[in-house]
């Protein structure tokens, strides 16, 4: 439709650089993201070794990985506007230094402190890395090899969360949990010397003349703030703690004085105007709701397979691991077809596919099998490719190139809330809806009832003849009937929230209608034009 074309592609936004400098800027940009991404998901696995290590209490083994999550909410809202301030590629240069650095710290940490010290420093140089390593990748190529390139680079970085947790399991079981960090050493030294060599910072690269040194206040406070409130609430019991409350109030009401400052200032820390654009504005807002659905999937199915079939790390991280094969193929899929067809269908295709694996996982039970829980992650990652390259490239598509690092910071600060917020919403909903269903379950236990007599009976014999006394023996089954009750509650509970993350991706189709196609390729010339 004539209404949706977007502007024509100018040749001179592009790049001229050749194929093979290309390959390496993306291969570089790849690497040292591949490693930020993977670190975050493997130290989830080996946190429980670092306690054990550390003789820390649950509380304070945590703060491993809030510190970084917080340090990460903190520095990425800036990234845009460092990159003015350093030039793109000694900032790049610099985050990948202090993370390679950082994680040898971590490693070699002697208590606890220094390990949380070193965690902070981490996430500060590690935060940066995906937006500027989107941008590059944005810029680099024109617009209709974009879903191409993005395709190829999403493939490691969305494979890194799917194999995190099977490598760190392996690592940790197998060797001890410092060398989570000491393998990000060669990586980040190798991405250092590669983006040293092939990065450049762009003509059009605006120069930040002065410090908003009220707004870079604001935005740490307020940030930071609110991702303590997303990684704590569960822990502090939410709104029923001050802590959370005071939080709350503190960082909403600094974005708020952040927001109002930026669009009042000349030259702010982060450009808001991106979201004038038709269609980066519904795509920050649905990356945010993808985001949501994919995290709180992830924890949901790891927690189900530890606390309630009993696997380990390990086994756990196997039966997610479908889901990597599934995402390369749709991306790769999605990166040809992108450029061919109206992205808004594929992307409508790819949250169907979506609902219909979830929907599967709302049919869970403790009796399920390996494949029972593989096969759904396998249709997921088959659907996440044909929700993001359509989705990055409707969201980016109309953003000029010198604002294309301030609008991939952003994209992403929402992308990293869904993500947060899906963690800590699925499993405060988890608990609640367990506490629901138990209460539920128990008051139609009778123990007077005939089968639930009988089966007390049963389990009574059972004890009895494993060396127990009679008392003992009935205090025993009476107790393993109230952890069947807690069990098929908790089940239902897990169930509940697969199918409301089910609605979710249903709920996205009905936004995509705001987005506007993106024709990625230029018009055939008419025959009139092609005879003069």
């Amino acid at each position: 439709m004539a209404r949706d074309r977007l502007r024509p592609l100018a040749p001179e936004d592009d790049l001229q650089l050749p194929l093979s400098r290309k390959v390496l800027i993306t291969l570089s940009v790849m690497l040292v993201t591949f490693m930020q991404i993977l670190d975050t998901s493997v130290t989830n696995v080996a946190i429980t070794h670092m306690q054990g290590s550390m003789s820390a209490s649950v509380e304070e083994i945590t703060w491993v990985i809030t510190s970084y999550l917080a340090a990460n909410a903190i520095v990425l809202p800036a990234t845009g506007w460092l990159s003015g301030v350093l030039g793109r590629k000694r900032f790049f240069l610099i985050s990948v230094t202090l993370f390679t650095v950082s994680s040898f710290l971590s490693g070699i940490a002697p208590n606890l402190t220094f390990l949380i010290l070193a965690r902070i420093l981490q996430g500060i140089g590690g935060g940066p890395l995906l937006p500027l390593s989107q941008a590059i990748m944005w810029e680099i190529f024109p617009l209709a090899q974009r879903g191409m390139a993005m395709a190829i680079w999403g493939v490691g970085i969305m494979f890194a969360p799917i194999i995190g947790p099977t490598l760190g399991g392996w690592i940790t079981d197998n060797w001890s949990w410092p060398w989570i960090f000491y393998i990000n050493l060669p990586v980040g030294i190798a991405g250092f010397f590669m983006a040293s060599a092939f990065l450049f910072d762009p003509p059009y690269l605006k120069r930040v003349q002065r410090i908003d040194a009220l707004g870079l206040a604001l935005m740490v406070l307020g940030f930071g703030s609110l991702q303590l409130v997303l990684d704590r609430g569960e822990r502090e019991d939410w709104f029923d703690s001050n802590l959370i409350i005071t939080l709350t109030v503190l960082g909403g009401a600094a974005v708020v004085l952040f927001l109002l400052r930026q669009l009042a200032s000349d030259e702010p820390v982060v450009d808001l105007s991106v979201f004038r654009d038709r269609n980066f504005a519904p795509g920050a807002l649905i990356v945010a709701m993808v985001m949501f659905g994919l995290f709180s999937t992830m924890l949901l199915q790891s927690l189900y397979m530890q606390k309630l079939l009993g696997y380990d790390a390990l086994s756990a991280g196997l039966a997610l691991a479908p889901a990597g094969l599934g995402n390369m193929i749709s991306l790769l899929l999605a990166g040809r077809l992108v450029t061919r067809m109206d992205q808004r269908l594929l992307l409508g295709f790819g949250c169907v596919v979506n609902a219909i694996a979830l929907s599967m996982m709302g049919h869970l039970s403790l009796s399920v099998d390996y494949w029972h829980l593989a096969v759904p992650r396998l249709i997921q990652g088959l659907g996440v490719g044909f929700i993001f390259v359509p989705l990055t490239t409707l969201a980016m598509a109309n953003i000029p190139r010198d604002r294309l690092g301030n609008a991939t910071t952003l994209f992403n600060v929402v992308r990293n809330f869904g993500g947060s917020a899906g963690v800590a919403l699925a499993a405060t909903f988890l608990a609640r809806r367990s506490q629901v269903h138990q209460a539920s379950l128990v008051s139609h236990v009778n123990i007077w009832d005939p089968e639930t007599a009988h089966r007390i009976g049963e389990l009574t014999q059972t004890f009895f003849a494993q060396g127990a006394d009679p008392h003992t023996a009935r205090g025993q089954a009476l107790a393993m009937l109230y952890k069947s009750v807690v069990e098929q509650a908790t089940v239902l509970a897990f169930m509940d929230d697969f199918w409301l993350i089910t609605l979710l991706f249903i709920a996205v189709i009905f936004l995509i209608p705001l987005f506007r196609r993106v024709h990625m390729l230029p018009p055939a010339p008419s025959p009139a034009s092609a005879g003069d």
